[in-house]
């Protein structure tokens, strides 16, 4: 009869995911923070690559439902499209976490899973926003999104989400002049 387990694979990758951020991603150092030994852990995920990877798709899957979500509720405008991306990027607004989370960006472009699991993140996105401008100008904008987060990210003493509603809504007013 097999063990029931004490901590969820869930709980296990959260754990991994902040190591992960934090450059400090093994074995020893998930099975101190989940309170599970290394040899469950190798049990469940295989290796530190498997281990990693799972923890990054899990990352994956929650952005996917918060995209899907933020699409439901955004309206079917322009304007819609502006504040679904500022929904996106409310994990940002923590400096100290974007930048980290751009050391975790370096990990999905290495991995073909991973990568594959992005482009499929990023056609959904452009499908919700081409959504709610009625045209297929949703790649431009989430062009423009991933830019103008850079930017700030040089100068993070502005609100994000402030700048970002003025950066979107401007490139917005130059594509929909009328709207």
């Amino acid at each position: 009869m097999p063990r029931p387990k004490t901590r969820s694979d869930d709980e296990v990758l959260d754990a991994a995911l902040t190591l992960l951020r934090e450059g400090r991603l093994t074995f020893a150092s998930v099975a101190e923070a989940s309170g599970l030994s290394g040899a469950t852990l190798v049990q469940r995920f295989g290796s530190k690559d498997g281990l990693r990877q799972r923890a990054l798709l899990l990352a994956w899957d929650r952005l996917v439902e918060r995209t899907r979500a933020a699409a439901e509720r955004a309206p079917r405008t322009p304007a819609g499209a502006v504040e679904l991306l500022v929904e996106l990027s409310g994990g940002y607004a923590d400096f100290d976490r974007y930048a980290e989370n751009l050391l975790i960006l370096r990990e999905d472009l290495r991995d073909p899973v991973l990568r594959a699991r992005g482009a499929a993140w990023e056609r959904e996105l452009i499908a919700a926003l081409d959504a709610c401008c009625g045209d297929d100008s949703g790649a431009l904008l989430a062009a423009h999104w991933q830019g103008a987060v850079t930017w700030w990210a040089f100068r993070p003493d502005d609100r994000l989400a402030d700048h970002l509603r003025e950066s979107l809504t401007a490139l917005v007013a130059r594509l929909y002049p009328s709207a």
